[in-house]
Formats: C-alpha cells, sequence, structure tokens
C-alpha cells in the first residue's frame, strides 16, 4: 500500500462506517418506539370505551414500524461495505457515518411525531369519527419524514468510493 493510499484510508476509518451503520438502527428503532409507545397509550384509552375503534386505531403503530425499516436497509447497505480485506477510506467512513445518522434522526422525529399525532388523533376519533381521513393524512406526512431520511441516505451511498 502507498503512503498516501494510508494517508486516506487509515485503520480507524471503519470505526466511523461501524457508527453509522449502529446509529441508522438504534435511532430508527428509538422513533418507531416512542411512535408505538405514545400511539398506544391512546389505542388503550379508546379500547375502554369503543373496543370496535381498536382496529382502525392501530394505524399509528403500523406506520411506527415502518420506520425501522427504513433504518434496517441503510445499515445492510452500510454493513454491505465493511470488509476487513478492502481498502476502506475515510471518505466511505464519514459518508457511511452521514448516511446513518440522516435516516436515523429522520427517523426519530418522525417517530415522535407519530406517537403525538396518533395518540391524540385516535382519542379525538374515538369522540367524532369524521376526523379518521385528517388524521390518516397527518400520520402520513409525518411518516414520510422519516422516508425522506432514507432517501437521503441513500443517495449519499452511491457517492462511496472504491
Amino acid at each position: 500500500m502507498s503512503e498516501l493510499s494510508e494517508e486516506y484510508s487509515p485503520a480507524f476509518a471503519p470505526f466511523f462506517g461501524f457508527a453509522g451503520c449502529a446509529a441508522a438502527m438504534v435511532l430508527s428503532c428509538a422513533g418507531a418506539a416512542i411512535g408505538t409507545a405514545k400511539s398506544g397509550i391512546g389505542i388503550s384509552g379508546v379500547g375502554l370505551y369503543k373496543p370496535d375503534l381498536i382496529m382502525k386505531s392501530l394505524i399509528p403503530v403500523v406506520m411506527s414500524g415502518i420506520l425501522s425499516v427504513y433504518g434496517l436497509v441503510v445499515a445492510v447497505l452500510i454493513a454491505g461495505d465493511l470488509s476487513p480485506t478492502s481498502n476502506y477510506s475515510l471518505f466511505n467512513g464519514f459518508m457511511h457515518l452521514a448516511c446513518g445518522v440522516s435516516v436515523g434522526f429522520a427517523c426519530l422525529s418522525s417517530g415522535y411525531a407519530i406517537g403525538i399525532v396518533g395518540d391524540e388523533g385516535v382519542r379525538r376519533y374515538l369522540h367524532q369519527p369524521k376526523l379518521f381521513v385528517g388524521i390518516v393524512l397527518i400520520l402520513i406526512f409525518s411518516e414520510v419524514l422519516g422516508l425522506y431520511g432514507m432517501i437521503v441516505a441513500l443517495i449519499l451511498n452511491t457517492k462511496g468510493s472504491g
């Protein structure tokens, strides 16, 4: 290996790739957990008064679960580029860290928004069923924030150097 190659591919470069992989999984799953927990509280309240509304009220929980899939996709892509025998550059390490942080924090914020809207939405749906379409639209716009983070991460991941 040449001296220039060692300068751009130090031994600690894969650390940033692994950190990006972990950030993608941990932060996106935290967002999914927050969304599920906060929505679940509202669903429990609705179930006490009208158990027949529980199935329609599960939409925020399903949408929260999708956020962890976004993080999983990015983490698998990052992990696929990590190899002990390859010449892993510092550029790739920082790029993978940016990928993980991008999707992770986007899904974390998206899960928080889904949790708040899901909790209040299902409680209000109990009293006024006409709100259902509006609540679902707000939930869709809340979840698309996580999708935007994944799109940015996928675009960043294509910029990797060989």
